[in-house]
């Protein structure tokens, strides 16, 4: 599978100040495939319910993301979760981890807004901030 996986942040970002974006990351969304993780829905259902964002109804997001942007759903599968095991330990946050390694799986490049992203780059694995 060839296409762009958003990260959280992009995806958010996208919705509401999409020139906020790098260009080489608005070109990508546009051009696509783009695909949107169960796992970008996770981090924002967790985050609205602690109260440090706000989408509304974090219930309606994933929804009204794949229709705003034009992605496709990605879900978390077994292959993703065994790739977490050869990720190099750059740092500690659970769903960039899992975003990184369904990237990696499903041979996609992740458009990120995080710089420590890169530190994982590898042959298998590409990032566009």
């Amino acid at each position: 599978m060839k296409g762009y996986l958003l990260d959280t942040s992009v995806a958010l970002i996208a919705l509401s100040t999409p020139e906020a974006l790098s260009s080489r990351v608005r070109r990508a969304i546009e051009q696509g495939p783009g695909f949107l993780s169960v796992v970008a829905y996770w981090e924002v259902m967790i985050k609205s319910m602690r109260g440090t964002l706000d989408v509304g109804d974090p219930r309606d997001w994933f929804g009204h993301a794949l229709d705003a942007l034009g992605l496709r759903t990605l879900l978390y599968r077994p292959e993703h979760v065994a790739a977490l095991f050869s990720l190099p330990p750059v740092h500690q946050d659970p769903f960039d981890r899992a975003l990184i390694a369904q990237a990696t799986v499903e041979d996609l490049t992740l458009l990120t807004t995080d710089a420590t992203v890169s530190k994982y780059g590898s042959a298998a694995f590409r990032a566009i901030r």
